[in-house]
C-alpha cells in the first residue's frame, strides 16, 4: 500500500477523532458555562434574599432605637428606609429576575406580607409615641405579638433561602457532573487521537519513512558533495520512498553524465587554452627556429598520444624536409617527395587507418604489418602548401585528441609559417636593392655596427671597398635608363659572386657599390679590389642586341685599424675612390695610412 493511501486513512481517522474531540470539548465548555451560570444565579439570589432580611431587621431596629433614645436621627432613618420600600411585586422582581421559582416566590411573598404587617405595627407604635402614649408604643414594638410576627417573617425568609440553597446546589452539582463527563469524554478522544497519531508516526515515519530517508539522506549528501560513486539503495515498494529512490538514481545518473560533460568541457578548455597560447607564441616568433621550439613544446601537450614531425617544403629541391619532431616518431621518413604524401597531393587531411579505409602514404615505413594509424595534415596558406604536420599513434596512448583540435593546430601552424615567410619576404624587400639584388644602404647601416664591433672584439682587421662605375651618365644619356639599369645589374652580379664566401656586398647609392670584408688586411683587400676591377672591365654588356661598350670602375680601399679608425672606415674608402677618379679612373687606390690620435 502506498504511503499516500496509509496517510489518507490515518488522516481521515485523525480528522474524525478531532471532530469528536472538538464536539465534546464544546459540550464540556457549555456545561461549564451552565455551571458558572448556576453559581452566579445562586450568588445573586443570596444577595437578594440577604437584602430582604436586612430590611426587616433594619426597620425594627430604627423604630426601637427611636423609642429608647428619643433621637430624631433614628426616626429620619426609619422614614427614609420605609419610604424606599416599594410594593411587594417590585421588591421580589429582582429575585424573580435572578431565577427564583414560582414556589419560592410564593413563599417569599408570604414573608413580605408579614414584613408589611410589621411595618404597620411600627408606624402605629411611632404614632402612639407621638401622641405621648409611651407605654402603648413600647407594648406594640416590644410585645410578644410583635416578636412572633418578626420571627414568622424571618422564618419564612430563611425557608425561602433554604429552598434556594437546595435547588441551586443541585443545579451546580448537576452542571459540574455534566461538565466533568464531557471533559472526560474529550480527554479520552484526545488520547485516542494522540495514540493514532503516534502509531502512524511509528509505522510511516520510522518503519516506512525514517529508515529509508536516513539512508537516502546519506546518499543525497554524498551526491551533493559530487561523490557520484555512491550507489542509492533499491526499494521494491511502489510508494513515495521508492519514487524518491528512483529520482535519486536518475539524479546520480544525470550527475555522472554532467560530470563527464564537465570533464570534457574542462579538457576542451585546457586544449583550447593551449592552442590559444601556442598561437600567441607563434605570432611572436621572429625566426623559424623560434617556431620549431614552440611546436616542439606545445604539440606533445595538446596531443600526448601522438608522436609526430613538422615538415617544411623546400622548393629548391622539390622535397618535404623535417624541421622538428616530438615524442620520437619512427614510421615516417625525415625527407621525401611531395608526391609521396596523399595529404599534400589532395590538400586534405589523410588518415589511412580508423573508421574509413584509405591508402597509406609512401613516406611511411609500413613493413608487413597492418596499416599504421597515422594522420597527415597539409599546412596550406594563401593557396600554397608550406609543409606537413605528421602524427602517428604511440603504443601507450592516453586520451584521444579529437581531429578538430589537430586541424586547428595545423591551421595555426600554417598561418604562423605564412606570417614568417611574409615577414622574411618583406624584410628582404626592405633590406635589398630591387635592381641588383644586393643589400641596400638600410641593411648596411644595420650590419656595419655589428661587423665593426666583432672585428674590434676579435682584434682582426676589417676592410671596406668602395666601387664607382666610370662615366655612368654616358650609358643613360646614350642608350637610355634601361641600359644604365642593365650595367648596374651586371656590376652587381660581379660583386655578389666576388663576396659570396667572405664579404658583404651592398649598393651604396646611384652607381656606387660597397663591399665589407671582415678579416681582410690592406694587402689582401687591394688584391681583391684589383680582381673585381678586372672582372668589371671584362664585362660585355648588351642591351636590345646592341653593345654598350666597355665598362670600367674606380675602386677605393680602406682597412681599419691600420689605415683609419673603425668609425672612419667607409669615409676613408670613399675618399680613396675620389682619388682614383681624380687620377684617371679605372684603377684601385688604397687609403693613405694616417697617424691615429688617441
Amino acid at each position: 500500500m502506498r504511503l499516500s493511501t496509509i496517510t489518507n486513512w490515518a488522516y481521515g481517522a485523525t480528522v474524525a477523532l478531532t471532530l469528536v474531540s472538538g464536539t465534546t470539548m464544546l459540550l464540556a465548555s457549555d456545561a461549564q458555562r451552565e455551571e458558572r451560570a448556576a453559581v452566579a444565579q445562586r450568588h445573586g439570589l443570596d444577595q437578594a434574599t440577604a437584602n430582604l432580611e436586612r430590611d426587616i431587621f433594619a426597620l425594627t431596629d430604627h423604630a426601637r432605637q427611636y423609642l429608647n433614645t428619643g433621637d430624631e436621627t433614628y426616626l429620619v432613618l426609619y422614614r427614609g428606609d420605609i419610604g424606599a420600600l416599594a410594593s411587594i411585586e417590585d421588591r421580589i422582581r429582582h429575585v424573580r429576575d435572578a431565577g427564583a421559582s414560582v414556589q419560592e416566590l410564593t413563599l417569599l411573598k408570604d414573608a413580605m406580607r408579614w414584613a408589611d404587617t410589621l411595618h404597620d405595627e411600627q408606624q402605629a407604635a411611632l404614632a402612639a409615641h407621638q401622641r405621648g402614649d409611651e407605654a402603648g408604643a413600647r407594648r406594640i414594638l416590644f410585645g410578644g405579638e410583635y416578636e412572633r410576627e418578626l420571627d414568622r417573617a424571618v422564618t419564612l425568609v430563611e425557608r425561602f433561602q433554604d429552598q434556594l440553597d437546595q435547588r441551586t446546589d443541585a443545579e451546580v452539582v448537576e452542571a459540574g457532573r455534566v461538565a466533568q463527563l464531557w471533559r472526560t469524554t474529550s480527554e479520552i478522544v484526545l488520547g485516542l487521537t494522540g495514540l493514532l497519531f503516534l502509531a502512524v508516526l511509528y509505522f510511516i515515519f520510522k518503519r516506512r519513512v525514517l529508515r529509508p530517508v536516513v539512508r537516502l539522506s546519506d546518499v543525497v549528501n554524498r551526491l551533493a558533495a559530487q561523490d557520484f560513486a555512491v550507489e542509492p539503495p533499491a526499494y521494491g515498494e511502489i510508494d513515495e520512498i521508492g519514487d524518491m529512490a528512483q529520482a535519486i538514481r536518475i539524479f546520480r545518473e544525470n550527475g555522472l553524465e554532467r560530470q563527464r560533460l564537465e570533464e570534457e568541457r574542462a579538457a576542451d578548455r585546457a586544449v583550447r587554452d593551449l592552442l590559444s597560447r601556442m598561437t600567441q607564441r607563434m605570432q611572436g616568433c621572429d625566426t623559424l627556429l623560434d617556431l620549431k621550439e614552440v611546436v616542439q613544446r606545445f604539440v606533445p601537450e595538446i596531443a600526448p598520444e601522438f608522436a609526430g614531425r613538422l615538415y617544411l617544403v623546400d622548393p629548391a629541391r622539390n622535397a618535404v624536409v623535417e624541421a622538428c619532431d616530438w615524442l620520437n616518431p619512427v614510421h615516417s621518413s625525415p625527407e621525401f617527395s611531395p608526391l609521396s604524401c596523399w595529404a599534400m597531393r589532395r590538400g586534405l587531411a589523410h588518415r589511412p587507418a580508423g573508421e574509413a579505409i584509405d591508402v597509406p602514404c609512401d613516406h611511411l615505413d609500413r613493413g608487413d604489418g597492418p596499416v599504421l594509424d597515422t594522420l597527415c595534415l597539409p599546412l596550406t596558406a594563401h593557396r600554397k602548401t608550406l609543409g606537413l604536420l605528421y602524427f602517428e599513434l604511440r603504443a601507450a596512448s592516453g586520451r584521444g585528441t579529437p581531429d578538430v583540435y589537430l586541424s586547428m593546430l595545423a591551421e595555426n601552424v600554417s598561418l604562423a609559417l605564412a606570417n614568417l615567410r611574409l615577414r622574411d619576404t618583406l624584410r628582404e624587400m626592405a633590406m635589398a636593392d630591387p635592381l641588383t639584388g644586393l643589400a641596400n644602404r638600410r641593411q648596411l647601416d644595420g650590419m656595419m655596427e655589428a661587423l665593426l664591433a666583432d672585428a674590434e672584439r676579435l682584434g682582426q682587421p676589417i676592410s671596406c671597398l668602395m666601387v664607382d662605375i666610370d662615366h655612368f651618365k654616358r650609358f643613360n644619356d646614350a642608350f637610355g635608363h634601361e641600359a644604365g639599369d642593365t650595367v648596374l645589374r651586371e656590376v652587381g652580379a660581379v660583386l655578389r659572386h666576388a663576396t659570396r664566401e667572405e664579404g658583404h656586398a651592398f649598393r651604396y647609392g646611384g652607381e656606387e657599390f660597397l663591399l665589407v670584408m671582415p678579416g681582410f688586411d690592406a694587402e689582401r683587400a687591394a688584391e681583391r679590389a684589383e680582381d673585381i676591377r678586372q672582372r668589371i672591365a671584362a664585362l660585355d654588356v648588351t642591351h636590345h642586341g646592341g653593345d654598350l661598350g666597355p665598362v670600367t670602375a674606380s675602386l677605393g680601399v680602406a682597412t681599419a685599424p691600420i689605415q683609419c679608425t673603425m668609425d672612419r672606415l667607409i669615409q676613408s674608402a670613399d675618399a680613396a675612390v675620389y682619388r682614383a677618379k681624380a687620377l684617371g679612373r679605372d684603377r684601385v687606390i688604397s687609403a693613405t695610412a694616417r697617424k691615429i690620435v688617441a
